[in-house]
C-alpha cells in the first residue's frame, strides 16, 4: 500500500499558520524529521509523513502504516483528507488523533473500501475548530467476517409482495453511510463458549451449530466481552466495537443490493428455498451447522433460516420516507430479531420478515451474528 499527499507548492498568508509550530509558510517542501512518538504510532515505519493545513482551522498529518522507504516530507494542503493509492477493494481503517504526541490514542473514523486505485478521501466530520492528525491502515479481514460497503436500499416490502406481513411497511429508503464488517456465519456454539465460558444451547453435540437460547442481553454481553478481549490483544482499533447489527444494517446485508423476496430471487413457489435456508420443511426439527447452504451475493450464510438473529433495535413501526443509519425507536418493550428459523415456514424467512421478543428471553430458535464497526452506530 502506498499513501501519498498531493502537495500544493504555494505560499499561504501568515495568519493561516496560527497554532502551527515550526512550520514556515515560505517553505512548503521543507524536510521534517519525525519524532520518536510518530515512529511509534506507525509501528516502526512509514513511507511519508506530511502535514496538511486547513485554512484558518488547523494542521493535519498523514501517517500511513507501511514500512519505511523515503524520508518524511512536509506539504501544504487546502483540504482535510487523504490521497490513497492501493488495490481496488482493499479495506483501510482511517484513524486520527488530535495531538501528534499522543500516539496511543488513535480513533477510527471509518472503514474505507477503495473504489479506485487512486482515491481522494475527505473527512466530512471535521470539526469547526481544532485539529486532527490522520493515518490510514490497511486491514486484513477479521476471521470469518465479510466487509459490507455503504449504500442505499429500500427497507421493508412492497404492498403487493406475496406472503407479506403488515409490519413490513411502509417501505423506507435507507442509506447506510459507513461500511462495516459482518460475521460470515451465525455465531457458532464454539465461538460463544470461547468468550463466555459456557454454552446455553439446546442442540448440543456439534459445536459448529449456531448458539441459541441466548437472550438479547446475552448477545450484547458477548459482544462487549469480545470487544474488550480484541482491544487488549491489539487486534482492533481502540474505539471499534463488536456489536449486534441494527435492523437496517441486517436487512441491507441480507439483501445485498437485491430487491426480491429473498436474496436469491422471488421464488414464488419456494422451489429453491432448500438450497439457501433451513426452515420448518427441511430442518428435521433442529438447527444445523452454520454455512451449509448457499450464501447470499455478499458471501453471508444463513441469512434466511436456521436461527433468528438478534438486532440492536427496539421493535417499532417503520416511518416511511427516507432515513440515514436508522436505529429504531429510542425505547420499547421488545427487541427485533430477523431472518426466520428452523421452526418457521419458508415465507417467514423472506428478507423483509420481522419478528421480536423480550430482550431477557432466550429460545432454541434464536441466535445472532456480530458486526465490527467504529464506535457506536
Amino acid at each position: 500500500m502506498k499513501l501519498t499527499i498531493n502537495s500544493m507548492k504555494t505560499h499561504l498568508p501568515a495568519q493561516t499558520q496560527t497554532g502551527v509550530a515550526d512550520i514556515k509558510p515560505a517553505t512548503p517542501r521543507t524536510e521534517l524529521q519525525p519524532s520518536t512518538q510518530v515512529r511509534k504510532a506507525v509501528f516502526g515505519g512509514y513511507s511519508s509523513l506530511r502535514f496538511l493545513l486547513v485554512l484558518s482551522l488547523s494542521v493535519l498529518a498523514v501517517v500511513p502504516w507501511v514500512y519505511p522507504q523515503n524520508q518524511a516530507g512536509l506539504g501544504i494542503q487546502l483540504y482535510a483528507g487523504l490521497s490513497i493509492t492501493g488495490a481496488v477493494g482493499a479495506v483501510y481503517a482511517i484513524e486520527y488523533i488530535t495531538d501528534v504526541a499522543q500516539t496511543n490514542n488513535w480513533h477510527c473514523l471509518v472503514f474505507l473500501q477503495l473504489p479506485a486505485t487512486n482515491y481522494l478521501w475527505f473527512d466530512s466530520t471535521f470539526p469547526a475548530t481544532g485539529r486532527r492528525f490522520y493515518r490510514a491502515r490497511q486491514q486484513t479481514a477479521p476471521t470469518n467476517m465479510v466487509f459490507i460497503p455503504p449504500g442505499t436500499f429500500r427497507m421493508g416490502s412492497p404492498t403487493n409482495e406475496v406472503d407479506r406481513d403488515a409490519n413490513e411497511g411502509p417501505q423506507t429508503a435507507v442509506t447506510i453511510s459507513r461500511g462495516f464488517w459482518m460475521g460470515k456465519y451465525e455465531l457458532a456454539q464454539k465461538d460463544y463458549q470461547a468468550v463466555i465460558g459456557s454454552n446455553p444451547s439446546w442442540f448440543l453435540g456439534d459445536s459448529n451449530h449456531p448458539v441459541e437460547q441466548v437472550s438479547w442481553n446475552d448477545a450484547t454481553s458477548y459482544c462487549n466481552q469480545l470487544t474488550q478481549q480484541e482491544r487488549n490483544a491489539g487486534r482492533i482499533p481502540t474505539n471499534c466495537v463488536y456489536r449486534l447489527p441494527t435492523e437496517a444494517e441486517w436487512e441491507y446485508a441480507c439483501r445485498a443490493w437485491t430487491s426480491t423476496r429473498f436474496n436469491y430471487g422471488d421464488d414464488l413457489g419456494y422451489t429453491n428455498a432448500n438450497q439457501y435456508e433451513w426452515d420448518f420443511d427441511n430442518s428435521t426439527n433442529q438447527t444445523h451447522a452454520v454455512g451449509q447452504k448457499q450464501p447470499n451475493p455478499w458471501g453471508l450464510y444463513d441469512m434466511h433460516g436456521n436461527v433468528f438473529e438478534w438486532c440492536q433495535d427496539w421493535y417499532g413501526p417503520y416511518l416511511g420516507g427516507s432515513a440515514t443509519d436508522p436505529q429504531g425507536p429510542a425505547t420499547g418493550l421488545y427487541r427485533v430479531h430477523r431472518g426466520g428459523s428452523w421452526t418457521y415456514y419458508a415465507w417467514h424467512c423472506r428478507s423483509a420478515f420481522r419478528d421480536y421478543r423480550l430482550p431477557g428471553s432466550g429460545y432454541y430458535s434464536v441466535g445472532f451474528r456480530v458486526v465490527l464497526a467504529p464506535g457506536q452506530p
